[in-house]
């Protein structure tokens, strides 16, 4: 019998679908492959969404076009209102579950998302008690109370010291919470692509000789873009840009048609990302969890904006760059010609970009082995209380299959 994993998302914001991605595909790579399931608890609970039912607009959608539209600021106040929907609905978020899990047995089940956390716990605790519950954090800290630790018998997976003090103080003791080395990224964004930096860069118009630095505010790009450019191209900073538009292709056109003093390459919708990041020297966005990783995977220096329309729980984000001394952070974009200037000061540079090199980040490598322990801490918790055991021993699969506490699979 192979072990079945059950991978918990949603769609709202594109960190939690690609977290889950990314592990399904390492954790099928093992030496003794798992049988990942995904599941998509929008569809399961579309029933029950009740921003769907009066508007025809799912609470996923909705939030997504939040953040197309800029309208951040927003979220502090409409935060408080989506978690009391979520608790209105809790009886029968957590009946829809237990029928599910009944009808869909799995040894463990690993959440990837914030606000249903209680919900997914309670629903196995009362249909497959035998089945472990983890929570994989995608955000640098929690933002309490009740967006991703619970007071509950349960697991988790950090990807800070400060998410991990949180679970700390929640209650949780160390046999229930494992610190990873950052948070889980895309497989591609741990190798490290073989290419000639300075003939790409001639290939796309851009000098070899200058700092690059790579704009991006996600896959619908951000009319802030328009302004960077615009601020940049009023300053003496000797540097050049690359910036991801995303899909909005009235952006780019704008972007492309402005007469700069610096080359630039602007890009749509793209997936090689990691490409880009392999051709700059740093980063300007939001501080996105997944942005701010994937730069400093490639060893690049931030520059990114906090204040009241950052999104609440992207904010530690912002003051962990600052204290890990890896960027710039920014009260307003207004300010991108200063921060910029700052950042490529020669000894400020120096700093950030040896900060961002001894940053390792293996976080999609260590956590197969997590879940291992995981799964054998809480078949031993069981057989200690009497519940019968759902799976053979974590520990004899292991052992079998040679497994250590990192991934079988190098992308080195």
């Amino acid at each position: 019998m192979g072990r079945k994993i059950t991978i918990v998302f949603f769609d709202a914001g594109g960190g939690h679908r690609s977290a889950a991605e990314a592990l399904k595909g390492v954790l099928e790579s093992q030496m003794q492959p798992w049988q990942v399931d995904l599941l998509d608890l929008q569809e399961l609970l579309d029933q029950l969404d009740l921003l769907k039912k009066i508007t025809g607009i799912r609470i996923q959608d909705g939030y997504n076009l939040i953040l197309r539209k800029g309208w951040t600021g927003l979220t502090p106040q409409l935060l408080p209102v989506l978690q009391s929907v979520v608790a209105m609905y809790h009886t029968a978020t957590v009946k829809m579950l237990a029928k599910y899990w009944k009808e869909h047995p799995t040894d463990l089940v690993l959440s990837v998302i914030p606000h249903f956390n209680r919900a997914l716990a309670e629903s196995i605790r009362k249909s497959t008690p035998a089945t472990a519950f983890t929570t994989l954090l995608t955000d640098f800290a929690d933002y309490p109370p009740h967006f991703w630790i619970e007071r509950q018998q349960q697991y988790f997976i950090c990807g800070t010291e400060r998410a991990q003090q949180q679970a700390f103080e929640h209650g949780h003791d160390r046999d229930h919470v494992f610190l990873a080395s950052g948070m889980v990224m895309k497989a591609k964004f741990y190798k490290k692509r073989s290419i000639d930096r300075e003939a790409e860069l001639k290939r796309l118009g851009l000098d070899p000789a200058l700092p690059t630095g790579i704009v991006l505010f996600g896959g619908h790009g951000s009319n802030t873009m328009l302004d960077i450019v615009k601020r940049l191209n009023a300053g003496t900073s000797q540097m050049q840009l690359i910036l991801i538009c995303g899909k909005n292709t009235k952006l780019k056109n704008a972007i492309q048609g402005m007469p700069t003093r610096f080359p630039k390459f602007v890009e749509g919708f793209t997936q090689d990302v990691d490409y880009y990041m392999a051709l700059s020297s740093f980063f300007i966005g939001k501080p996105g969890p997944g942005s701010i990783s994937e730069a400093l995977q490639f060893q690049l220096p931030v520059i990114v904006e906090c204040n009241g329309r950052t999104l609440p729980q992207e904010r530690y984000n912002a003051q962990w760059v600052t204290e890990k001394r890896v960027g710039i952070v920014l009260n307003s974009f207004r300010h991108i010609r200063e921060g910029v200037e700052q950042l490529l000061d020669e000894t400020n540079f120096a700093e950030m970009k040896a900060n961002a090199e001894a940053y390792r980040n293996r976080a999609l490598l260590e956590i197969p082995g997590f879940l291992e322990q995981i799964l054998e801490r809480h078949e031993g918790s069981a057989k200690e209380v009497g519940t019968p055991a759902a799976t053979k021993s974590a520990l004899e699969r292991a052992a079998s299959a040679s497994i250590t506490s990192h991934s079988q699979v190098s992308f080195a």
